[in-house]
């Protein structure tokens, strides 16, 4: 089949720095640091800087950042976590990797952010920290947070994978709680060429913990003073990251441009039942992912309208399509069908269009038609 419009396209991204990165590799070669190498604790510096907080620590993923850096907080066995439903399995996977209880909560149905009132309704005495997802590229309200935060004593720790330099009230993704996880997957607006995440903090002591935990508990060679594990950013794909940063914020205004783009073509859509998930953050968003809902008035149901744009060449994607609760691996948490059930109606609605920095006009234009043409 002949694809007209991928759903992601990141040689558009990596062809006009090519050479660049390719440098960036052979230096890393010639010095031969490629575990914690110098390159590392560039990129660390560079992205903590960009993102408004004081420190970084590079980990093997984004799924281990969160896992490590709720241990580097001193949260485990004993404590729970409220973090939401709809949302990626791994920010589940993390919260019981690092030995607390998930409470999950449902989903605001216009932005599919965590419901903050939800989350109120579940606190309990053991609750010692909330996870905001910073989903598609929105930010959780930093001030609602804040609030929420003061108010039950809890922690913030930021899932911030999918929010790269997202921004909202004033705060960058990673600057709001006492920590934050990124993913550096290559298909997020900052990716590498394998796995890879980090940690943010402007906690000197989460930070310190951070980094031994990353490298066997370890402080100095061969000194272990915690059980730890091995999961380090490789300084290859740190120095790759590092030639990638100072585009971001271009990248990122150009996936809002787009988006904004979509918001024209597709608003004669809405009385068909398309309609896009709500933007509270204006120009922060960084629209990691560009989701609309297909709701009850549309004449068509979603598997069948993305059928028939795969069958024209148009790539479509959902995320999520099966909700964190009625996950077959965690069904040992006790939730039922019913439990979440804007996650799971938005589960069951979701669409995502494609979305790339390099995505032009006339392809937008040919993914609206095609949704037009097929309702």
């Amino acid at each position: 089949m002949n694809i007209k419009v991928p759903f992601v396209d990141l040689n558009l991204q990596h062809q006009p720095i090519k050479s660049q990165l390719q440098q960036a590799i052979a230096d890393v070669l010639t010095k031969g640091d490629f575990i914690l190498g110098q390159a590392l604790a560039n990129f660390e510096a560079e992205f903590a800087a960009a993102s408004r907080t004081e420190y970084g620590i590079g980990v093997a993923s984004g799924t281990d950042a969160i896992s490590l850096g709720l241990q580097a907080c001193n949260i485990g066995a004993g404590d729970e976590v409220i973090l939401p439903a709809n949302t990626f399995v791994a920010t589940l996977i993390g919260v019981v990797s690092a030995g607390a209880k998930p409470i999950l909560v449902d989903c605001n149905p216009q932005t599919a952010l965590i419901d903050l009132q939800a989350a109120e309704a579940a606190i309990t005495p053991q609750t010692k920290a909330i996870i905001p997802v910073h989903l598609y590229g929105q930010m959780v309200s930093p001030s609602q947070l804040l609030d929420f935060a003061n108010t039950y004593k809890v922690l913030i720790f930021e899932d911030a994978a999918q929010a790269h330099l997202a921004e909202r009230e004033g705060y960058k993704a990673g600057s709001v709680g006492i920590a934050a996880a990124f993913s550096f997957y290559p298909s997020k607006n900052l990716g590498a060429f394998g796995d890879g995440g980090m940690v943010l903090t402007r906690d000197s002591e989460v930070a310190a913990k951070m980094r031994r935990l990353r490298n066997y508990g370890s402080s100095q060679k061969y000194v272990h003073i915690e059980p730890g594990t091995n999961s380090r950013l490789d300084t290859l794909q740190a120095a790759i990251l590092q030639q990638k940063l100072p585009y971001l914020s271009q990248w990122n205004s150009d996936r809002l441009a787009i988006a904004q783009r979509y918001d024209r073509e597709l608003a004669p859509l809405a009385s068909a039942g398309i309609i896009p998930i709500e933007n509270q953050s204006g120009t922060g968003h960084i629209y990691h992912l560009y989701v609309v809902k297909i709701d009850e008035s549309c004449p068509l149901e979603r598997q069948k309208l993305q059928e028939k744009l795969n069958a024209v060449g148009i790539q479509t994607g959902i995320h999520y399509p099966i909700p964190c609760h009625l996950q077959p691996a965690f069904s040992y948490l006790g939730y039922q069908q019913g439990d979440f059930p804007q996650s799971e109606k938005l589960s069951q609605q979701i669409l995502s269009l494609p979305m790339y920095p390099g995505l032009n006009n006339n392809q937008i234009k040919e993914v609206v038609n095609a949704i037009t043409s097929s309702l």
